[in-house]
């Protein structure tokens, strides 16, 4: 649970704690009352198997007996890492910048999913080393063009690490007001597996070679070259699971801390969060170890063929909705669970009863 809130801490510090002290945790008692709406339904009991669980969630997290998944939007956030320096990744850094533009035109996987989902896409400039102020079609939230590299210092300085927090409550915030009930977190960012393979490291314990694979299509010594760097940062930092801010300002990134801050923001306003992959689920881990009922209001998309994005998700806890051996980021694995959940949520609400459509129930 979350600590109390010192008077001397920094006004960033306190407001982070109010919204982690709001979280709550999924009702049971609604959770106790779709269960039993889904076994009066037209089906055998249990038969739509993890449909039915996705639907009670859904419940227990809304707080309704007519939930709604209608308005879907996707959020990706980009920005660099320092840590490319190291040679950590198949492709240079300009790669971030010239991503963002693909997306803004439209030409990217999660454009292509999101269309097909009927979900927003909206872009976040973190820390993308470019210039794209000018830009129209991004919520320009840059706090500097890219972090630090994380093997000679801290990735970011604390007061860094909050603002790009705060970024992410704020959006959460923002997420509310305009009625979306169904969120999708995702990335863009070269380095940033190294970051999040870090972060796994630290919060589980278990070495850097366990937890890290081959991101953007790093292999050989490349690859053993990245777990190196991995380590050698672990070593200079001596992190803790305890202290899971300290684990992000050393080793994460300012999309990482963005996620972080939007995922405890949209708990707080029971909005239906998907986690997308191995970046946005160490995000996701952070969150949790800050406020552990935030791991119940998640939904994991799916599972990417990264080793540290299994290990993540077994951390928390989660099951992931589909497997599909991808490893693009972007929030793509996410949005392509949306059909999936808005299935279980129409299945909820249109299925007759029993008792409606006047069918016999099982033999007792």
């Amino acid at each position: 649970m979350s600590q109390p809130v010192e008077k001397t801490m920094p006004l960033g510090t306190r407001s982070l704690e109010e919204v982690i002290a709001a979280i709550e945790p999924p009702d049971s008692g609604w959770l106790a009352h779709a269960r039993a709406h889904l076994d009066c339904l037209t089906k055998p009991l249990g038969s739509l198997g993890r449909l039915e669980d996705i639907a009670a969630k859904v419940v227990s997290i809304q707080r309704t007996a007519r939930p709604q998944v209608d308005k879907k939007a996707v959020y990706v956030f980009a920005a660099d890492h320092g840590i490319t320096d190291e040679g950590v990744s198949a492709y240079p850094k300009e790669v971030t910048h010239q991503m963002v533009l693909n997306f803004l035109r439209g030409g990217a996987a999660i454009n292509v999913i999101a269309r097909h989902t009927a979900a927003d896409v909206v872009i976040v400039d973190m820390g993308v080393d470019a210039e794209l102020a000018s830009l129209p079609g991004v919520l320009h939230r840059k706090i500097r063009r890219g972090t630090r590299n994380m093997l000679r210092g801290p990735a970011m300085e604390e007061s860094e690490m909050l603002q790009a927090m705060h970024v992410g409550i704020e959006l959460g915030d923002e997420a509310k007001r305009e009625g979306i009930e169904l969120v999708a977190v995702g990335e863009m960012g070269i380095g940033n597996t190294t970051a999040a393979s870090a972060i796994t490291a630290a919060l589980t314990g278990l070495s850097a070679s366990f937890v890290t694979g081959a991101g953007t299509g790093v292999t050989g010594p490349a690859l053993e070259q990245k777990r190196a760097v991995i380590e050698a940062v672990l070593a200079r930092h001596g992190l803790h699971a305890s202290d899971p801010l300290n684990i992000l300002r050393c080793v994460g990134g300012f999309e990482i801390a963005a996620i972080a801050g939007m995922l405890l923001s949209c708990a707080r306003h029971r909005i239906l969060i998907v986690v997308d992959g191995f970046i946005a689920t160490a995000a996701a881990a952070i969150a949790c170890t800050l406020q552990p009922s935030l791991c119940d209001c998640l939904v994991a998309g799916h599972q990417s063929q990264e080793p540290g994005h299994r290990i993540l998700l077994e951390h928390l806890g989660l099951q992931p909705i589909l497997q599909l051996n991808m490893r693009l980021g972007e929030g793509t694995g996410a949005v392509l669970a949306f059909p999936i959940i808005e299935a279980a949520v129409k299945l909820y609400n249109q299925m007759a009863t029993f008792a409606s459509a006047q069918v016999s129930t099982a033999k007792s």
